[in-house]
């Protein structure tokens, strides 16, 4: 019988970490080569893994909901004998309270049922004196019953949190928990066996921070009751009376924040704005619904415009560029990677649209609805979300007019789409109700100069304005 770890893969290029959704497997569960046991969530992208190996989970290493370093051990496999791995898990986990006596006596590698994984450590498991309650109770002059909720502990600043010199002991996802929300475990009181700090004592230590926000000024500050302090710091952060809440910055809005702050301090951006008539294309879209051709395609304003995009590049291939930066070259792109701005239920991603330029109307359109709905999904690969060369985000549907768009990191080009609205317009020497919408567009300036950009979104207006220009100008 042996234990086989399964370590966080790089399931993308460059990746360095990736949050576990679910776990869709126990310890103690039967397991198949390629058979998915978790749902992971990086660079944007929701992604199942599948273990690489049969055998019997004997440990989930991370908790869901943990954010996990690439490299590091997840899972841990029981294999050889399937049918008495079972059996051993059992064992092992009944076995569990003797785990700090077992480290003390074997230093070799030992496999464990959960928190700090398997590899060797200098650091060992040391008990702790039991009872801080009892000490809080004696400090503050009350009777000993007073002190008994473990919770209030942490308010309290005269009563030590750990011992002076020691390491807290806690689990990975703990330790994760702590960081997140801003918590130095050295001052958490632990209530886990052990002297182990728990998430709960984590979340105590977090409400007590916030408390001090919500008592009155005219609260003294001499020491209060242990019961008095066990009140203020029960304050749950969603709450009426607390001001403020922190969310640890993580997933896709980790990714987001990354890349649109490198963006705007790396690329110069000029954007440009236009704003045009598009009833023509709107009318087009609606006799293309009814043609029977394309019966069971999603056609809509949006298809057409990505296709404006598309002959407008052809037209000023120039724009269709990235920045080396290490090689102090332009990389002029052969290729349209047709990136579309997708809102999902986990936030912003941008997804491509590979080879964009070489697809039919239908397979464009086939190509969008498959994106967005992976998108809402939340299953769009890394692979999905790479190398794209001008991105397209339509702000109409949310019912704005303009906006200045960031550069997608490593694109020359982004488009921003108004909503389309009817509206008084000199149509033929007379003020007639038209369609008529707004275009922003951003490029950065290291590669598209005034004259290029504004060659390229006139173009795209124009196609816009006079849909025929998808056959004449192509």
């Amino acid at each position: 019988m042996t234990i086989r770890e399964f370590k966080m893969p790089d399931v993308g290029e460059g990746l360095t970490e990736a949050e576990i959704l679910k776990w869709y497997v126990q310890p103690g569960d039967t397991v198949t080569d390629g058979q998915v046991v978790c749902e992971v969530e990086t660079a944007k992208a929701a992604v199942e893994l599948p273990i690489p190996f049969d055998g019997v989970v004997h440990a989930l290493l991370f908790d869901e909901g943990t954010t996990v370093d690439v490299g590091q051990v997840i899972i841990s496999v029981q294999t050889g004998d399937a049918g008495a791995a079972a059996p051993a898990v059992a064992e092992a986990a009944a076995a569990a309270p003797a785990a700090p006596a077992a480290e003390e006596a074997a230093p070799a590698r030992q496999p464990v049922l959960v928190g700090y994984g398997v590899s060797e450590s200098s650091t060992k498991r040391r008990p702790r004196k039991a009872a801080p309650a009892p000490a809080v109770a004696a400090q503050n002059g009350t009777a000993a019953p007073v002190a008994a909720p473990a919770p209030a502990a942490p308010v309290l600043p005269a009563v030590p949190a750990q011992p002076a010199g020691e390491r807290p002991l806690a689990k990975p996802p703990v330790r994760k928990l702590a960081k997140d929300l801003g918590i130095d475990l050295a001052s958490v009181v632990p209530t886990g066996d052990g002297g182990v700090v728990t998430r709960e004592d984590v979340h105590a230590a977090a409400a007590a921070a916030i408390a001090p926000q919500t008592v009155p000024a005219a609260v003294p500050a001499a020491p209060a009751p242990v019961a008095e302090a066990a009140a203020v710091s029960a304050v749950p952060a969603g709450e009426p009376s607390a001001r403020e809440t922190r969310i640890p910055v993580k997933g896709v809005r980790k990714v987001t924040a990354q890349a649109m702050v490198g963006s705007a301090f790396t690329a110069p951006h000029v954007t440009e704005f236009i704003t045009l008539d598009v009833t023509r294309t709107m009318k087009l879209v609606q006799e293309l619904k009814d043609d029977p051709d394309l019966a069971g395609l999603r056609i809509n304003p949006l298809l057409l415009i990505a296709k404006a995009v598309l002959v407008a590049i052809r037209r000023n291939p120039d724009v269709n560029a990235s920045w080396d930066e290490a090689a102090q070259e332009i990389v002029l792109k052969h290729y349209v990677n047709l990136g579309i701005a997708a809102a999902t239920p986990r936030g912003l991603i941008v997804p491509n649209i590979k080879d964009a330029h070489a697809k039919t109307l239908g397979e464009l359109s086939e190509s969008l609805s498959s994106l967005v709905a992976t998108a809402r999904d939340g299953k769009t690969s890394p692979a999905d979300m790479q190398n794209g060369t001008i991105t397209i985000t339509n702000v109409g549907v949310f019912g704005v007019d303009t906006g200045t768009p960031i550069l997608n990191p490593g694109e020359s080009a982004i488009l921003a789409v108004g909503a389309i609205k009817l509206q008084p317009w000199v149509h033929k020497g007379k003020v007639k109700p038209r369609q008529v919408t707004t275009l922003a567009l951003s490029f950065d300036h290291r590669l598209i100069d005034g004259e290029l950009g504004s060659k390229f979104l006139a173009d795209i207006a124009a196609v816009l304005e006079h849909p025929r220009r998808l056959v004449t100008w192509s």
